[in-house]
C-alpha cells in the first residue's frame, strides 16, 4: 500500500477510500478470547460504482466473483482464518489483490487449428467401429 493506495500489478490501483472494513466476531481459533474480540474481517469494494476500475476489468471481476458479489455489485469478502484482527484483514486485502489481478489479466485469444490427418482418420475408423456395433445389434429377420 502507498499513500493510501492498493496497488495491483503495474497498471492497477485503487484508493483505499474505496475499500469498506468491518470487524465482527469470528468463529475461528482463538478458545474464550474470541468472544470478546472482533478479530474477523468483512471487506466490501464496490464493483459497479468504482471509478478505479477500467470496464473489461470490472466485467472479469464480475464473471469471476459470482455470489459473492450481491445485487448491488458489491463485492464482500470475509477472512477468520487468524487469531489476529490484523492478519485478517490483511488475508482478506491478499484475497482481493488476487482476485484483481486475475480480472486484470485479459484471457488469451483462442487460435483455431486444424484437426491433423491423423485425428480425422481415428475419427472416422470409431465412427466405423460404431456404425458396425449398431449393426449388429439389429434384429435382421423374424427367425422366431
Amino acid at each position: 500500500m502507498e499513500n493510501g493506495m492498493l496497488r495491483i500489478g503495474d497498471m492497477l490501483s485503487i484508493p483505499e477510500s474505496e475499500i469498506e472494513y468491518e470487524y465482527c466476531r469470528s468463529s475461528g481459533p482463538g478458545g474464550q478470547h474470541v468472544n470478546t474480540t472482533d478479530s474477523a474481517v468483512h471487506l466490501r469494494f464496490d464493483v459497479i460504482h468504482s471509478p478505479s476500475l477500467p470496464e473489461d476489468v470490472r466485467i472479469r471481476l464480475l464473471g469471476l466473483c459470482g455470489n459473492q458479489v450481491n445485487e448491488d455489485g458489491v463485492l464482500d469478502l470475509f477472512s477468520q482464518k487468524y487469531r489476529r484482527q490484523q492478519r485478517n484483514k490483511f488475508d482478506v486485502r491478499e484475497k482481493l489483490i488476487m482476485l484483481l489481478l486475475r480480472a486484470a489479466t485479459p484471457p488469451r485469444p483462442r487460435v483455431k487449428t486444424k484437426p491433423t490427418k491423423a485425428s480425422i482418420e481415428r475419427r472416422l475408423q470409431e465412427k466405423a467401429r460404431h456404425s458396425e456395433r449398431k449393426a449388429n445389434r439389429r434384429n435382421l429377420g423374424d427367425d422366431y
